[in-house]
């Protein structure tokens, strides 16, 4: 009952201080629902960052493959610091120079609208078919182990996944749809501090319990007993080969934090540039330190269990179970039940957005007030909220391994968005028939390689690792795209608009503490290698 009563407490305490931060902000027009009036500043962006790509696919995934494999699967989190630098530093001052609300408005800027619809519907899709779903179902089981939901409400294990699916997918709705961005970024700042103090629990308890109340002496029992679970250089083999790191794996990185509508969106509401570079900045350093949060815990799951799980991802709900006291349940579920709203709303309001700018105001009325906009959209996230809910207790079936699934499926559109931004940045002439067929053939190539790889030749490594694929089929895509620019360019090179949106003067110290956080990440692999 503490617990229940703790966890109850601590949801309230989010949505009243949320409700509170945002009642002033005008959501009736566009910059104020999508991008939080353009009012964010660096500490609301890093909290928001942080907590968008943290949620129960992550940290229970990533940590069950760490409970296989080790510290090598760190790649995904200190790997995202370097991209996070790259962001701040060169595109943020592009995107908000010219003003834009979401990167298919941008892609319409550089090459066309048919361009700017075929991205918005790679994202929808994506976000439809993919990530909100997977985030529903996998927050709905914790929520259900943690809490025991089916004895708690005397109904069978399907039952309660189709109840905390629908409870978290309406939480979530209510403050993406009707709170617009404001509302997702201030919740998930308070929740980021929640998950930060929550997170660093299990490791803290996990290693007591290991050196028998003695931290130190745990870490120490924990790294002499498991010496090959320290070692950040994959193998061949493995999940991440290291010479993927200078492949696919940076790649995905930078679409995820460069490119990404449900995080790029965040940094994209800033106050003006400083701000912005100051949270993306912040939270890649704070992300370096992530790996004790969803890498840890897994090596320590395997110690104490011996290895004898049969589903690594049941790792760290088991860690959680045996190490952390009953007091502290109840604060850290709804810690996890925060990271799970903050990736459920943030997809979603990302998708409201790309519906409402890029494809009703573009395709549907285009004489449509900024009101009338806003109201389309949220029906359009109402509907695909609902769709989601439907379709997550489904997801049943879900390989072993989700992360590495997810992140493998996500290549279709990842790596043919990535490409035509890249060249859309660094080229002035390169058309956008070029962009459209490089779109088309990026997602086609890929989803063919997938379909092979995974349900032809399951098992038979024909094809290369899919971070190499994908890195061969970004340069693929480049090289075509450079071939059409070269027989058909443009008749004007393109120039980028400065709309005055926002104060562009960049945060004078970003590029040494860039250099610092690359510095750093070198030295981590250095130390473990």
């Amino acid at each position: 009952m503490i617990g229940i009563l703790s966890f109850v407490g601590f949801t309230l305490l989010v949505a009243i201080i949320s409700y509170f931060a945002t009642r002033t902000t005008d959501e009736t027009s566009s910059d104020g629902y999508f991008l939080g009036g353009r009012s964010l500043t660096g500490v609301v962006i890093a909290g928001s960052l942080l907590l968008t790509n943290l949620s129960t696919e992550q940290i229970v995934g990533l940590n069950g493959s760490a409970y296989k494999e080790g510290i090598l699967v760190m790649a995904w989190e200190t790997l995202a610091a370097i991209a996070m630098v790259v962001t701040a530093i060169f595109l943020l001052p592009r995107y908000l120079k010219g003003g834009i609300a979401t990167i298919p408005s941008f892609l319409q800027k550089r090459y066309n609208k048919t361009t700017k619809a075929l991205t918005s519907g790679l994202f929808l899709t994506g976000y439809v078919v993919v990530l909100l779903p997977i985030v529903l179902y996998s927050g709905a089981l914790a929520i259900n182990a943690m809490f025991n939901v089916p004895e708690l409400l005397g109904v069978t294990k399907n039952e309660a996944l189709w109840i905390s699916v629908f409870a978290i997918g309406i939480i979530g709705s209510i403050y993406a749809i009707f709170g617009g961005l404001k509302a997702v970024a201030v919740s998930d700042t308070i929740n980021a501090i929640g998950l930060l103090i929550g997170g660093l629990m299990i490791p803290y308890f996990g290693l007591k319990e290991i050196g028998n109340g003695n931290i130190s002496e745990g870490i120490a029992t924990l790294m002499a007993s498991n010496p090959e679970k320290f070692d950040s250089i994959g193998a061949p083999d493995s999940s991440i080969p290291f010479a993927t790191i200078f492949t696919g794996m940076m790649l995905v990185q930078l679409f995820y934090w460069g490119t990404n509508q449900a995080i790029i969106q965040r940094a994209l509401g800033a106050k003006n540039l400083k701000e912005g570079q100051k949270g993306l900045l912040l939270a890649s350093f704070i992300k370096i330190l992530g790996p004790l949060m969803v890498v840890l815990p897994g090596i320590i799951a395997y110690h104490i269990f011996q290895g004898n799980l049969q589903n690594p991802d049941e790792a760290y709900p088991q860690l959680v179970t045996k190490v952390l006291p009953l007091s502290l349940v109840g604060f850290f579920a709804a810690v996890l039940f925060g990271a799970i709203l903050s990736s459920f709303n943030s997809a979603l309001n990302s998708s409201v957005t790309l519906f409402g700018i890029d494809i009703y105001k573009e395709f549907f009325n285009k004489n449509a007030s900024e009101k009338d906009t806003v109201k389309a959209g949220k029906r359009f996230g109402v509907f695909l909220a609902f769709l989601s809910m439907f379709v997550a207790p489904f997801i049943a079936n879900a390989p072993d391994g989700l992360f590495g699934y997810l992140q493998q499926v996500n290549g279709c559109h990842s790596i043919p968005i990535l490409t035509i931004i890249v060249v859309g940045y660094l080229t002035k002439r390169v058309p956008a028939i070029a962009a459209n067929i490089a779109i088309i053939s990026g997602a086609v190539l890929y989803l063919i390689y997938f379909i092979l790889d995974s349900f032809v030749f399951k098992g038979e490594n024909v094809f290369p690792h899919y971070l190499h694929v994908m890195a061969i089929l970004f340069v693929a895509n480049i090289i075509i795209m450079l071939i059409i620019g070269k027989l058909k360019p443009r008749e004007t090179p393109f120039e980028l608009e400065f709309t005055n949106e926002v104060d562009i003067t960049p945060w004078r110290f970003s590029k040494i503490v860039g250099l610092v956080i690359v510095f750093i990440v070198i030295l981590i692999y250095i130390l473990f290698s």
